[in-house]
């Protein structure tokens, strides 16, 4: 999708069939996984109010959604394994306060061995969606042209272009949060992979292989 299109019901239509594109993954858990992380994961993180945090269990649930709907990165999970409990709750419990600054959230985040400002996206995305975006490839590509950078600098950029948009295609009768429009972006980018996927001839015999050698 065309991070320019202003077509309200084209963004509804890539947002409503995320969980769809979860599913044509393929991905083992992903689908208990994305529904922890998008539907229990905020109803937790919330009901500590007035001190909300994220426990290292939900961290470490939080980092293999993260891994599995992207990019399996086996070290970033026994970075979270090593983390401290209180460590963890203390951090996120001020990058929560620290709302809606989203620079200051970051940092107190990034203190984190194994969590760099895209763990540090997602874990503030589970708490305040309306305001901070999971920071994902397919919506730095689409957004900012690259997902090469994953610096504070970037997201910041990535939050204010994510936040207008959201601004942009909401109205009365409905709203779009910044984290909506990611999903939405990452739903979209889903689809045409799997369509050029589909589109490719199917072999049926390996063309080139070599005939075993006699030895």
């Amino acid at each position: 999708m065309d991070f320019k299109c202003s077509h309200v019901n084209l963004w509804r239509e890539a947002l409503s069939a995320y969980p769809a594109r979860i599913e044509s993954l393929n991905k083992l858990d992903l689908v208990s996984l994305d529904a922890f992380y998008r539907q229990q994961l905020p109803l937790l993180l919330r009901s500590r109010s007035p001190s909300p945090h994220i426990t290292k269990s939900e961290l470490s649930q939080l980092m293999k959604w993260k891994l599995t709907r992207g990019k399996w990165r086996p070290r970033l999970m026994d970075f979270v394994s090593s983390l401290d409990e209180a460590v963890v709750e203390t951090a996120s419990q001020k990058a929560f306060g620290a709302l809606p600054d989203i620079s200051k959230a970051v940092s107190e985040l990034v203190v984190l061995k194994g969590v760099g400002p895209a763990t540090a996206s997602a874990i503030l995305a589970a708490y305040a969606p309306e305001i901070a975006p999971f920071m994902s490839d397919e919506a730095m590509e689409a957004v900012l042209g690259s997902s090469k950078d994953y610096s504070s600098k970037q997201y910041l950029l990535l939050v204010e272009k994510l936040q207008t948009k959201a601004k942009e295609l909401s109205t009365d009768a409905e709203s779009f949060t910044p984290s909506d429009v990611e999903r939405a972006l990452w739903s979209s980018a889903i689809a045409a992979k799997l369509r050029y996927a589909q589109s490719q001839p199917k072999n049926s015999s390996q063309k080139g292989s070599k005939r075993r050698r006699k030895h």
